[in-house]
């Protein structure tokens, strides 16, 4: 199942996980963010959404490992697949008719959203 990481680009941006090659996802501490960060597996499919400044989803990684032996911090590593040719903009996601109900906007404070892979081909594809 792919996912969609929000993240604050001023405290870790697309360009910071580029340049690092790979992280931990952490600093997590919303109940179900965590729930969704421990059910992910190796080599699932991820889009990162830069949130609060630009508002928009701009890249795409993978799962690198996952060890959620720690519930409350989980250890899930990721690294960057690729920049997106056309960001996707908060105001596009909402009003594409794929994203119709989704949980990003039932629940918009939420860091962490499964996504299907019809939301996924939306957001990647030009």
């Amino acid at each position: 199942m792919p996912y969609l990481l929000k993240t604050e680009p001023n405290k870790y941006s697309f360009e910071d996980l580029e340049r690092d090659g790979e992280t931990t996802w952490d600093g997590i501490t919303n109940n179900q963010a965590l729930l969704y960060l421990r059910g992910m597996k190796k080599g699932e499919k991820l889009v990162i959404y830069h949130s609060n400044i630009g508002k928009a989803a701009v890249g795409t990684a993978k799962v690198v490992s996952v060890d959620a032996s720690d519930p409350k911090n989980p250890n899930i590593r990721i690294k960057p697949v690729k920049r997106l040719k056309h960001e996707k903009t908060l105001d596009e996601i909402r009003t594409a008719a794929v994203f119709h109900g989704s949980i990003m906007f039932r629940q918009f404070r939420l860091s962490v959203v499964p996504i299907t892979d019809e939301k996924y081909d939306w957001l990647t594809l030009s």
